[in-house]
C-alpha cells in the first residue's frame, strides 16, 4: 500500500513539471546612441571686457597763474598743439623782458671788455701796460662771455615760461569736460587735470580669460601666434560692431586673485562709435582644431561632485562610464577635449535606464539636423 502511494506522488510531480512554463530570457535594454566623429572645427571663445582709449593725455599747467580764457568747446575734437587755455602772461612777459635786457647788457660788456683785452695784449709786447693788467683784461673778457651764455639760458627759460602761459593740447583727440573756468587760479604741475583728451581713432578692448584656458589652447597649438588672432565685438545693445579687431598682446603675468590673464585687442574706430568704458562681448577666433569631438549635450551629465560624465557602448555592447572634460558649446553640442574619441557610441537616450556594465542594444538616433550622426 505504501509503494502505491509513493508511485502516485511521483507521477503527480512529473505531471506538474510537464505543465510548468520555463521563464523567458531577459532582452537587453535598448538605448539610443550617436556615433561620434572627429572633424575640423574653428575654435572661438566668448569673452567680456571694456573699451579704453588707445591714447589718453591729461592737460595740466606748467606754470601758475590766473586762467584768462578757455579756448575750446568741451567735447570737441582738438589737434595736437592747439591752444586750450590762456593763463595771465603779464608777470612772465615782464620776466622775459628783464632777461632780454640783461642779455643785451652782457653782450655790450663783451664787446667793450674784449676789445680792451685785445689792445692790452698788443701793448704788453711793447711794455705799454703791465702783464698783470693784460691778464686781468683777458679774464674780464672771458667772464663777460660766460655771463652772456648765462643770460642766454635765463632768457630761454623766461621764453619757455611765457610760452607755457598758453596751455596747448599734447595729443589730438576728443577733449572732455573742463575742470576750471576763467578766473580760476592754477599751479604748475597740479594734481587736478584741467581737462582730459582721448584719442578715439583706435580703441583698446581689455579682455580676461582664465590661465587654464590659455594653457589648454597652447597645448592644442591654437594660441601660439596670438597677435594674428581676429576678434569680433558685440555691443551693449546686442548689435555686432562693423570693424574687426586683432589681438595685440597677452599680459605676461597671471592675476593671483582671479587666476586670469588680460588680453588686449585693438579695433579701428573711424566713426567713433566705440567710447571709453563701454562693456562689450568679444568673440576671439583661436584657430582650427583638426580633430575636434562634438558631443550632443544630452549625452553629457554630471555626477554628485559636478564632474562631467558620459555613458558609451563598447564593442561588447556593454555600457562604459567615462569621465570627460568639456570646453565651449557649439550649437547644441559640447566640445569634448578629453574622455571621448572618434568612433565612440555615446548614449543620448535611455541613460537613466542603464548603468555601467549592463548589456544593451544600441540603436543609432538622428541628430538635430535630421541625419545619422
Amino acid at each position: 500500500m505504501k509503494l502505491i502511494k509513493t508511485t502516485l506522488v511521483a507521477a503527480i510531480a512529473l505531471v506538474g513539471c510537464d505543465n510548468a512554463t520555463a521563464p523567458a530570457p531577459q532582452m537587453p535594454q535598448e538605448v539610443g546612441v550617436v556615433t561620434l566623429k572627429s572633424q575640423p572645427l574653428e575654435i572661438n571663445s566668448q569673452l567680456t571686457g571694456r573699451t579704453t582709449a588707445s591714447l589718453v593725455a591729461e592737460v595740466r599747467p606748467q606754470v601758475g597763474g590766473i586762467i584768462q580764457k578757455r579756448l575750446f568747446t568741451e567735447g570737441d575734437t582738438v589737434k595736437a598743439g592747439q591752444a586750450l587755455y590762456q593763463i595771465d602772461p603779464s608777470s612772465y612777459r615782464a620776466a622775459f623782458d628783464e632777461a632780454d635786457a640783461a642779455l643785451k647788457q652782457a653782450q655790450a660788456l663783451v664787446i667793450s671788455d674784449c676789445k680792451k683785452a685785445m689792445r692790452y695784449a698788443q701793448l704788453v709786447k711793447e711794455d705799454g701796460v703791465s702783464r698783470q693788467d693784460a691778464e686781468d683784461a683777458q679774464s674780464t673778457c672771458a667772464q663777460d662771455k660766460a655771463s652772456v651764455a648765462s643770460k642766454k639760458a635765463a632768457l630761454e627759460s623766461a621764453r619757455i615760461n611765457l610760452n607755457w602761459t598758453t596751455v596747448t593740447a599734447p595729443i589730438a583727440g576728443r577733449i572732455g569736460i573742463s575742470s576750471v573756468t576763467p578766473g580760476a587760479l592754477v599751479t604748475a604741475q597740479q594734481d587736478t587735470a584741467l581737462a582730459t583728451i582721448r584719442g578715439l581713432d583706435s580703441m583698446y578692448v581689455d579682455l580676461t580669460r582664465s590661465s587654464v584656458d590659455l594653457l589648454r589652447l597652447r597645448k592644442q597649438a591654437l594660441a601660439s601666434n596670438s597677435n594674428t588672432l581676429g576678434v569680433t565685438l558685440t555691443l551693449e545693445d546686442g548689435s555686432t560692431y562693423s570693424e574687426k579687431g586683432r589681438l595685440a598682446l597677452t599680459e605676461v603675468s597671471v592675476d593671483e586673485s582671479t587666476g586670469s590673464v588680460t588680453l588686449r585687442a585693438v579695433f579701428p574706430n573711424p566713426q567713433q562709435q566705440l567710447l571709453p568704458g563701454m562693456f562689450v562681448r568679444a568673440r576671439l577666433d583661436e584657430g582650427v582644431m583638426s580633430n575636434a569631438i562634438l558631443a550632443p549635450q544630452q549625452g553629457i551629465t554630471r555626477d554628485a561632485k559636478g564632474d562631467a560624465i558620459a555613458l558609451v557602448v563598447n564593442a561588447q555592447n556593454k555600457v562604459e562610464q567615462r569621465a570627460v572634460e568639456t570646453s565651449d558649446t557649439y550649437g547644441d553640442k559640447w566640445l569634448v577635449v578629453k574622455g571621448l574619441a572618434d568612433g565612440d557610441k555615446l548614449i543620448v537616450e535611455g541613460t537613466d535606464k542603464v548603468s555601467a556594465g549592463a548589456t544593451v542594444k544600441a540603436v543609432e538616433v538622428e541628430d538635430a539636423n535630421g541625419g545619422k550622426a
